[in-house]
């Protein structure tokens, strides 16, 4: 049996609120679950005590049990010291689309294009001396 320390969602529309829950893997997002262990309400400012709630005893009991947090929970819990989360770093996220290179490079074509017309321009139209 996977145990899993996640999210269970409340609340109306556009209104949530959360209770951390620990859970088997299969179980469904908002179903059944083992314990209610606490709650996150993100509506409330991030200085609030109100904003989240954990029962750190219990928490660190099913961390010893071997449930696995999900990675929004795993922060949290590292919001309040009880687990240590390490940055993620997925630098290829970061780059451009290929839609984006092509628009790119299709002005700096365009823009290398003006900048030869606008040189070869002046030179065709040197003055004229009259005699």
């Amino acid at each position: 049996m996977s145990l899993k320390i996640r999210l269970s969602r409340g609340g109306t529309k556009k209104r949530p609120y959360y209770r951390i829950v620990v859970a088997e893997a299969t179980a469904p997002r908002d179903g059944r679950f083992i314990e209610k262990i606490g709650t996150f309400n993100p509506l409330l400012p991030k200085e609030k005590t109100e904003r989240l709630t954990l029962n750190q005893e219990r928490a660190n009991h099913w961390l010893k049990v071997g449930a696995q947090p999900t990675d929004r929970v795993l922060k949290l819990l590292d919001a309040l010291g009880v687990k240590k989360r390490e940055p993620r770093n997925n630098p290829i996220k970061a780059k451009p689309g290929k839609k984006r290179l092509e628009r790119e490079k299709a002005q700096a074509d365009a823009a290398a294009k003006a900048a030869a017309e606008k040189q070869a321009a002046p030179a065709s139209e040197a003055p004229q001396s009259s005699s």
